[in-house]
């Protein structure tokens, strides 16, 4: 048995080369979202398909529990894998859900020493546009994945070290943007040489048996220090519920419902109650496993907790899923992806909610929830190009004993912001602002972090995109007197007679001279807003985090014309009573009057228990009629104590009818 330290220097320089393979794309890349975002990453991954290597640094960091399996088994059973290979895929249904929608573009390269496979590189970029309706592939008003672009099932586009012609060809025409996708997929290739370089020095030099047990050791070392990262919260149970603010093709929220169980550093994590999959492009192709999109929030924990823990697959062993097919996070085939992410953010803020009951020493308050890559497509001669802005996010959760992070979000990906001067020489936009939010933060004796401003003016016809904008009904909730984020807002042509507020976007053409303002959700704070230190919050109003309007309203902080402290009125002040909400805010209880968490826990058993059609369709139309009877924009838009009642009860009743037609189904098959 080779020696444990000679295993972990094995370990190391496998991450460092994962590095050095992520730096190879980056530097070669031709799309703005790979060479300055980051939307990227590069593994190396064991025979059996899990990540052993990944880097730390560098790329998208919440992938690593994925598994290369599915892949690699549906190329290699009908066509085995030789030297010289690559595979290429998008497709979430058919490898298990390694991709996750379908501009990720995947490639999978077997490296072999001695005829041999002893591991696989893994390359992954989002690309510029892989057809379907809308410039950039993406939107949330996609009702299918056949909406969406050229589906790749696994297939080989490299074979034997030589390009399939045909394989390429019909990638190039199955896009808006060839040029950009055809220098993405070769950096991508010369990363997957830079690890097979790597690898065969690696294997070749320790021994292929020596290098097969630092793959199998990395996995269960990292398995036994995520295991006892999650023993030290101790064990117990807790459940949480949050909301989307719409399935996108209507005004109906969609609920995502988490239970945990810690038990002896076993961590299980249960979405019963989570709502049927939409027709719209928010849902998850998870399998029911431990997928990444699910479980990104259990991964920061556990790096929280051991900052040593080697980053690789075995981080996810001592977690359980447990996901209904048919929910939004484990959709059937052909369910719409595109917009994922939304979901996975809502599925971080759920968890956090859930474990912060069991660990509030540790989680933090709900981030800002949402990353909204604002893109801008425009047409030049034959030729269309589209770019991404900003991938804008918002902060994160403020903690026991710290503010969140302003303006920056790391929960699902670590997206890198565009430089404006990079975006104003590739983008037909002139950057007018992007800054901080004052006074998004969710106020608390830990403020949560700022969301971001941006704005910009378009210089010639194109059109606007932004997937993912979300928290516009439902602000980022805070913790132990913590209040909640301020919503996201975007306004088109502010103060002119052409202003549009939208809450959604598909595409919205935009004429030179119009300007799109995008105000993204700030996180929620930690603690009574009222016990924060006196000349932290004037350090805020001094940065321009918090204005001197919200330092009284929010804080209680009471500053005279030359900025000072006005002591007696301060303490006078914070003295009296709070906002009248609590910690989730307004709209979140106006909502939680009329649809109470219960009734809808029995409204989402009889749907599931009613038959795999139109699951979607009916709870939307249970819900739709409720919210009928309440004033439009509801819960943004404030309705009476009587309404609310009434709408209540309106709720119940509808929720015991669909429960008699599920229990009368039942009986009718019954008897046949």
């Amino acid at each position: 048995m080779t020696a444990t330290t000679d295993l972990q220097i094995l370990g190391a320089k496998l991450a460092a080369l994962t590095e050095e393979m992520c730096l190879t794309l980056q530097r070669t890349s031709r799309s703005l979202y790979v060479k300055e975002t980051a939307d990227f990453a590069c593994a190396i991954a064991d025979r059996d398909g899990n990540f052993i290597a990944y880097p730390n640094a560098i790329g998208v960091s919440g992938f690593v529990g994925l598994n290369i399996a599915t892949a690699v088994a549906r190329v290699h059973d009908r066509d085995p894998l030789q030297p010289g290979d690559v595979i290429v895929t998008n497709d979430p249904f058919t490898t298990g859900g390694l991709s996750t929608h379908l501009p990720d573009i995947q490639m999978i390269e077997p490296y072999f020493v001695n005829g041999e496979i002893v591991a696989y590189g893994w390359a992954f970029v989002h690309i510029s546009d892989i057809g379907g309706r809308v410039p950039s592939s993406v939107s949330p008003f996609n009702t299918s994945i056949f909406a969406e672009g050229l589906q790749i099932p696994p297939v080989k586009f490299v074979r034997g070290g030589r390009m399939v012609n045909d394989v390429s060809e019909l990638l190039q025409r199955n896009t808006r943007t060839p040029d950009a996708n055809e220098g993405d997929f070769q950096a991508m290739l010369g990363a997957l040489a830079t690890g097979r370089r790597r690898v065969t020095e690696l294997a070749t030099g320790q021994g292929v048996a020596v290098f097969l047990e630092a793959s199998g050791y990395l996995l269960d070392r990292a398995a036994a220090k995520s295991r006892a990262a999650l023993r030290s919260l101790g064990d117990g149970s807790a459940r949480a519920v949050d909301y989307l603010d719409s399935d996108a093709l209507s005004n109906v929220p969609v609920r995502i419902s988490i239970s945990v169980t810690l038990a002896d550093g076993l961590l299980t994590v249960d979405f019963d109650g989570t709502d049927p999959q939409v027709q719209a492009a928010l849902n998850i192709a998870s399998f029911g496993t431990t997928h990444a999109w699910l479980t990104t929030r259990i991964l920061g924990l556990v790096m929280t907790l051991d900052p040593t823990m080697p980053l690789n697959g075995g981080l996810m062993r001592p977690v359980t899923l447990r996901a209904a097919r048919g929910t939004v996070v484990n959709a059937d085939y052909p369910a719409a992806t595109g917009v994922r992410h939304a979901t996975a953010s809502r599925v971080n803020d759920v968890l956090s909610a859930a474990l912060i009951q069991l660990a509030p020493e540790t989680l933090p308050a709900a981030s800002s929830g949402l990353v909204v890559p604002v893109v801008v497509a425009e047409t030049r001669g034959e030729r269309e190009y589209v770019q991404v802005v900003e991938p804008m996010v918002g902060g994160t959760g403020a903690r026991l004993g710290a503010d969140g992070v302003d303006g920056r979000d790391s929960g699902i990906s670590n997206l890198a912001n565009n430089p404006v001067e990079t975006v104003e020489s590739e983008v037909c936009v002139r950057v007018l602002r992007y800054a901080l939010r004052p006074d998004s933060g969710g106020p608390g004796r830990w403020r949560g972090g700022t969301g971001l401003a941006l704005t910009f003016e378009a210089l010639r016809p194109c059109s606007l995109l932004a997937r993912g904008m979300e928290r516009v009904s439902f602000r980022p909730w805070g913790y132990a007197g913590g209040q909640p984020g301020l919503p996201t807002r975007m306004v088109i042509n502010e103060g002119t007679a052409n202003e549009q507020r939208p809450s959604i976007v598909d595409v919205i053409a935009l004429a030179p001279g119009d300007t799109v303002t995008l105000l993204t959700s700030g996180a929620g704070g930690y603690g009574h807003p009222f016990e924060r230190d006196v000349a932290t919050v004037c350090e805020d109003v001094a940065r321009g985090k918090v204005s001197v309007a919200a330092a009284e309203r929010d804080y209680g902080v009471i500053l005279g014309a030359d900025g000072a402290v006005d002591r007696v009125a301060t303490e006078e002040h914070r003295s009296m009573p709070a906002r009248p909400w609590g910690e989730a805010g307004p709209e979140r209880e106006r909502f939680d009057r009329v649809f109470a968490t219960e009734v809808w826990d029995r409204m989402v058993r009889a749907l599931f228990a009613g038959g795999t059609h139109q699951r979607n369709a009916r709870k939307v139309t249970l819900v739709g009629q409720v919210l009928d009877a309440l004033p439009e924009g509801f819960p943004r838009v404030a309705a009476g104590a009587t309404a609310q009642a009434a709408a209540a009860r309106q709720f119940e009743r509808l929720v015991e009818a669909l429960e008699q037609r599920t229990e009368t189904k039942d009986d009718q098959e019954n008897a046949r």
